[in-house]
């Protein structure tokens, strides 16, 4: 009998020969480039097996248990497998802690958590953007546009690090508190490279009234693995997502406190905390449609992976590979936000060399060096900021350790050369300089021992052989 739709048997490459031509060609830019933006990771083979499941065709609005489609017997025993062991990934107890794993990535959890627990108009207080904080923690522009939904809905006034070390300035921090006095405070960043105080966090939360939210997306491998400081002890929720440094598929996910609570002042005993309800109906149906069972399948698969050694002697080796590379480009006279690092990223101020992150960023792309111009502190926009983040998550997942990455730094040294070298002979203006490196021999010569020093490392999720070009 012939199939109704005879075009659904097929295969990508038959069904769609340009599609399947261009995902090739991404394989083969992963495989032959130093991928070093530090939100970015590669997943296994498993994962990207779950991910393109059948569980994708599967409509399961609600919770585990209360949906409002039949045929989720299968899909609710993912979900909450998925639950279990995202809570033993970090080791809370069921009665302490409960979890959504439904929000599409990080930053819908966030605003689910908003949702959840303030109102229009409520104050929130994260850290600044140009500082190392998230577009979700309620920036602004230095003239006052706001940029976010967060800055959008809610108050906001952000904190910031100490100028002259880059650490955050913990005085200054509760001393705007105090004042703000935000119904949230926000811990977390994407371009911090030290750990969080949070036993300061919590003093000064509780002394201003806040609820307390951890943003852990970054590092969230790094504390499933004991190699950072866990939020979980002084936090009110934590949020996540799963694709950087837990190397799991795109997604997110609210972890928050359940059962008893301290009592406040005036209250009367035996209070508990009423944020379970409240987030699980911001993230459907507020703002949410049915959860994406595949990522939901995918994330239980990463999360099996986090609880074992493998994953904790990888976390290891990328602290190890992240200060090896710190250290080689201090090495050589560059300067460094808090010059160095104790997590997966280093934070690279250009500042002093007279090179800005957005030409930092351009070079390294024709060298087939991915990382991203990041705002330095001090910076006025983070359209033209100062420096650039590089991370070490892509790369130890392809085997890299720290020689590797003084290979790398070494590197990101001749990029900076040869970019001074183009802006002294062409000018400063963005186009005047980029024709300088277009046809550039010395452009071609060293993206051929990039390319070559790549091509020397495994993929985790698929081969060199594996490319159909």
């Amino acid at each position: 009998m012939e199939p109704v739709f005879p075009e659904a048997l097929k295969t990508l490459k038959d069904a769609d020969p340009e599609i399947y031509q261009l995902v090739q060609k991404e394989k083969l830019r992963q495989i032959r480039g130093i991928e070093l933006i530090a939100s970015e990771n590669f997943t296994s083979a498993p994962v990207m097996e779950a991910l393109g499941s059948c569980l994708t065709n599967k409509y399961s609005e609600g919770l585990p248990g209360a949906r409002y489609y039949g045929g989720n017997e299968n899909i609710d025993q993912v979900e909450r497998l998925c639950q279990d062991r995202a809570l033993a990934a970090f080791r809370l107890d069921k009665s302490k802690w409960g979890v959504n794993v439904q929000p599409y990535s990080g930053s819908p959890a966030n605003m689910a958590v908003y949702t959840a627990l303030l109102v229009p108009h409520d104050r929130i207080m994260g850290l600044d953007l140009p500082s190392g904080g998230h577009l979700t923690h309620g920036y602004y522009t230095a003239g006052g546009k706001k940029i976010s939904a967060t800055s959008i809905f809610f108050e906001s006034l952000p904190y910031k690090v100490n100028y002259s070390t880059g650490y955050i300035d913990y005085d200054k921090l509760e001393e705007k508190a105090m004042d703000f006095r935000p119904k949230m405070l926000i811990c977390g960043g994407s371009a911090y490279p030290r750990d969080w105080d949070y036993k300061r966090f919590r003093d000064i939360a509780d002394k201003c009234g806040a609820m307390l939210m951890m943003d852990m997306a970054h590092i969230s491998g790094l504390v499933a693995a004991e190699e950072q400081a866990s939020p979980f002890e002084y936090a009110d929720i934590v949020t996540t997502t799963t694709h950087k440094s837990l190397r799991g598929p795109r997604a997110g996910m609210i972890f928050f406190r359940r059962g008893p609570r301290p009592s406040k002042r005036g209250e009367p005993e035996g209070q508990t905390y009423d944020y379970e309800s409240k987030i699980n109906m911001a993230v459907f149906p507020a703002l949410q449609g049915g959860p994406h069972n595949h990522q939901i399948g995918a994330l239980a698969v990463a999360l099996k992976y986090a609880t074992g050694p493998v994953f904790k002697a990888y976390q290891a080796q990328v602290k190890a590979n992240a200060a090896a590379l710190a250290n080689a480009l201090m090495s050589r006279g560059y300067k460094l936000v808090t010059d160095g690092t104790e997590n997966h990223l280093v934070l690279w101020d250009l500042r002093p060399n007279g090179l800005t992150g957005s030409k930092m960023e351009t070079i390294c792309d024709m060298l087939h060096i991915t990382l991203n111009k990041n705002a330095v502190y001090g910076d006025a926009s983070a359209l033209t900021p100062g420096g650039c983040r590089i991370g070490a998550p892509a790369m130890t997942s392809r085997g890299l350790k720290e020689a590797d990455f003084v290979t790398i730094a070494d590197f990101l040294h001749e990029a900076v050369e040869l970019a001074l070298e183009v802006q002294s002979s062409h000018g400063k203006m963005l186009k005047d300089w980029k024709m300088g490196l277009e046809g550039n021999p010395k452009v071609d010569e060293l993206r051929a021992r990039v390319e070559a020093f790549a091509e020397g490392f495994d993929m985790p999720g698929f081969t060199r052989g594996d490319v159909d070009m």
